[in-house]
């Protein structure tokens, strides 16, 4: 199997970041972190912005992707993503969902990951299969634990390999929301879901809206404090559809792609695609734009920055 290694770390200047454990990790300890950016979505871009982010997958290495459900087609493409799977000899993992479909059940998720081609390029692990495990939440509001697929604690390091688009609940889906919710248990899932106040009917449990969007903000602490410098983050903004991949019969999109990015911060990740969203000139974007404004998307980044998940603030390298 190829396998490659990642260049040295490059830091980052300008203004202080958060300090905690997950920011610290996040921007090398220093300056504002830098979000690094290929426009041309190709296998070989994304091992290229993978070495560009200097930071080695080493040891066990989880690539928490999502595995799409049954009937949709705009989950990231096993064609895409198996070079740099393979070559951090990685294992796909994925945790069972709370809302019933196709991917509910550990045998049937597993199904749905071979029929859409995950099992032919790397072993798939549904780490909730034998139960979770509980991370603790530092800073939260709203969640004192986060609870995991138990198999989660068998890893070494984590690659946050994201489909950037946008969703019913969130507004958007990229590195903090897969980190949070992918992560969770299915009964982790509901608790986030209902922001700390049930495992098992999330919704006839929802909470205000913001209260939701800051316990996903939490969820994601957890995982990154969790990890502290053995985690990276890569977005997909593919397929930029106003609907996740947990839906099987998506809306098709009404922008056309926009690239691949990646960081050492969740935060400015997902902010700095947000941004290239606002600001292209394709008028396909207003569709998405109310998606995400609409939910209060960007909520979540702010508190994400405010309990030091991360920072708003970056420095975008393209690289082509």
């Amino acid at each position: 199997m190829a396998t490659f290694d990642s260049k040295s770390p490059v830091a980052g200047t300008g203004c202080p970041a958060p300090q905690s454990a997950a920011g610290t990790a996040a921007t090398g300890g220093v300056g504002v972190p830098k979000v690094y950016m290929f426009g041309e979505i190709t296998a070989g871009n994304l091992v290229r912005i993978y070495e560009a982010l200097g930071r080695r997958a080493a040891g066990r290495v989880a690539v928490k992707i999502s595995t799409g459900e049954p009937g949709g087609h705009n989950f990231l493409q096993p064609a895409l993503i198996g070079d740099l799977v393979r070559g951090v000899n990685g294992t796909i993992v994925e945790c069972n969902t709370a809302y019933g479909g196709g991917r509910a059940r550990t045998a049937d998720h597993l199904r749905a990951a071979e029929e859409h081609g995950f099992t032919a390029i790397a072993p798939v692990d549904i780490m909730d299969a034998d139960g979770e495990a509980a991370l603790p939440v530092e800073g939260g509001v709203h969640l004192r634990e986060d609870f995991v697929g138990s198999h989660y604690l068998d890893y070494d390091f984590t690659i946050i390999l994201s489909h950037f688009k946008g969703h019913t609940m969130g507004g958007f889906g990229g590195a903090v929301k897969n980190m949070a919710i992918g992560i969770a248990s299915s009964a982790g899932k509901a608790w986030i879901h209902s922001a700390g106040k049930t495992k098992t009917d999330p919704w006839n449990n929802l909470p205000p809206q913001d209260d939701f969007l800051e316990a996903m903000a939490e969820a994601a602490k957890a995982v990154a404090d969790h990890c502290g410098e053995r985690i990276l983050y890569i977005n997909v903004a593919n397929r930029l559809s106003v609907d996740c991949d947990c839906v099987s019969a998506p809306e098709e999109p009404r922008m056309g792609d926009i690239g691949l990015l990646a960081s050492l911060d969740p935060v400015a990740l997902d902010k700095a695609c947000t941004d290239l969203v606002r600001a292209s000139d394709d008028p396909g974007k207003a569709h998405l734009i109310e998606r995400i404004d609409s939910r209060h998307g960007m909520h979540t980044l702010e508190h994400g920055e405010r309990i030091g998940l991360g920072s708003r603030q970056y420095e975008l390298v393209k690289l082509d």
